[in-house]
């Protein structure tokens, strides 16, 4: 599955600033800046901060991160198993009970 808009849900730890974007300059303050609370695409930090957010998320819903591949989250109680697997905003997501997976989803 693929997550629409994804580096916009993470937050920022750190203090960014930014100049006024084109048209949506305020012509009585053209020497301000904005400062970013969330993320945005372009910014070095959004990936992180998108990851963080996610992980969160996951781990949330008692899945447990992999060791060895960090991007990787394990679901496994009895005999339940499922996997769902991160690469930048795409999820591979799978599992022995469909309709876990599809509640996962």
């Amino acid at each position: 599955m693929d997550v629409h808009n994804a580096f916009l849900h993470g937050d920022l730890s750190e203090t960014v600033f930014m100049l006024q974007p084109p048209g949506f300059k305020d012509p009585s303050k053209l020497n301000h800046v904005c400062r970013l609370k969330k993320a945005i695409y372009g910014l070095k930090q959004a990936p992180r901060a998108w990851f963080i957010v996610l992980k969160a998320a996951i781990t949330h819903l008692h899945f447990l991160q992999s060791k060895a591949d960090p991007s990787l989250f394990i679901y496994s109680i009895d005999s339940l198993k499922c996997y769902l697997l991160v690469y930048i905003d795409d999820l591979v997501i799978t599992g022995n009970n469909p309709v876990f997976v599809t509640n996962v989803i």
